[in-house]
């Protein structure tokens, strides 16, 4: 399949695709007439990336996943070097999530403590 067509299957734009082959996460021979020519294990390969870019993944956290997938496997997250990116990623949002939580005792402290203070009352009559 050509370029558009995998743009489309996948649901992405040409463009992304171009920018994946020169990252690297992509490539592709191309037939006589220089087209780039795919085939549907690229259509899993473009839709692998986007779940994990949509699940906060980064570009280059996606390359284990992609090259699991080169490799042969059914799923690109059946390799070691994916597992580990997981695991990284858990450790991440593991501290996002400590640190929100510390964020919002904050402000339910202030909360609080603003409440059983004296009103400020602006513009308007007391």
């Amino acid at each position: 399949m050509r370029i558009s067509e995998l743009a489309e299957r996948a649901g992405v734009s040409t463009r992304t695709l171009r920018y994946y082959e020169a990252r690297g996460l992509l490539s592709a021979p191309r037939a006589a007439n220089g087209y780039r020519v795919y085939d549907d294990a690229d259509v899993e390969l473009v839709r692998q990336i986007r779940t994990l870019q949509e699940s906060g993944f980064g570009l280059e956290e996606t390359r284990p996943f992609v090259e699991c997938l080169r490799a042969g496997h059914p799923r690109g997250d059946s390799c070691p070097d994916s597992l580990d990116v997981y695991r990284r990623k858990l450790a991440e949002i593991d501290a996002l999530m400590e640190k929100l939580r510390a964020v919002r005792a904050e402000v339910s402290e202030r909360l609080l403590r603003s409440a059983t203070e004296p009103k400020c009352h602006l513009g308007g009559s007391p």
